[in-house]
């Protein structure tokens, strides 16, 4: 879009985008994909909000910070104060910005509205664990561009690798900006990390969607995260992996048009 915006945050110490106009609304990534993950949705959210695209911390000029999930949930919500979006701001979070996300609402809840979580687990068994340990031990041996065949197959699945045989490239041009030490860290989070028994204490509105062929964060542990946070909804599109504003974003915003227009935080 022609009109967005290069902007420094939470006081210089992230970097981001912004664009359109309306009520806020953020915007976090996951970790396999960028902000850019978001640009098949962003002309439907700009037309309607103003949009804050943040870069996680060790991306694209972010500045890293130590390993814990209530340390990325910390810099993240420092946006609120320090860049003025209003209390009723509405939080879109896919993957790891997911988990980041729901961090954010058990610590800094009051400070923003509506929470739509996509792809996001509240922590991870021992399999899911393991993953994330062989790609920060991958990083480190070789660097960050080695797992983007492992990225592109966890974000997408083969149907759509099949159909877009490009996906790797892609996968490892956006790896390229992140720094290898906060991809390892941004691991070591994952694999630490169990927000379950936290959940409960979540007070904003909350919708998680999740992709049916989900490999990185497989529907059982969005629905968990739905029947954990008192009275989310759980949306399960159909033949979707673990990016859907990037797969399929028409199914997406129609996922979650009606909750995002909603009036009051």
């Amino acid at each position: 879009m022609r009109d967005i915006r290069e902007i420094a945050l939470a006081g210089g110490k992230l970097t981001g985008a912004r664009v359109g106009s309306g009520r806020d609304l953020l915007v976090i990534h996951s970790l396999l994909a960028d902000r850019t993950a978001f640009d098949p949705v962003l002309p439907w959210l700009a037309a309607r909000f103003r949009v804050t695209l943040v870069n996680l911390p060790g991306f694209y000029d972010s500045a890293p910070i130590a390993p814990g999930i209530y340390g990325y949930a910390d810099q993240i919500a420092a946006i609120f104060d320090s860049d003025g979006l209003a209390a009723d701001t509405i939080v879109i979070a896919n993957g790891f910005g997911g988990t980041i996300a729901a961090a954010m609402a058990i610590r800094h809840g009051h400070s923003f509205g509506r929470l739509v979580l996509s792809d996001a687990a509240a922590g991870f068994p021992p399999e899911g664990r393991k993953a994330f340990e062989v790609m920060a031990e991958k990083v480190r041996a070789e660097g960050i561009a080695s797992v983007a065949t492992i990225a592109a197959n966890r974000v997408f699945h083969k149907a759509y690798l099949d159909a877009h045989p490009d996906a790797v490239d892609e996968r490892r041009n956006v790896l390229l900006g992140v720094t290898p030490e906060a991809f390892v860290a941004a691991c070591q989070t994952l694999m630490q990390t169990d927000l379950v028994p936290q959940l409960s204490r979540i007070r904003n509105p909350t919708l998680v969607v999740c992709g049916e062929l989900d490999a990185a964060t497989p529907p059982p542990l969005c629905r968990q995260m739905a029947e954990a946070i008192p009275g989310a909804r759980y949306i399960e599109l159909r033949g979707c992996g673990h990016c859907p504003p990037l797969e399929q974003p028409q199914a997406f915003i129609d996922a979650i048009a009606d909750f995002v227009l909603s009036s009051g935080r």
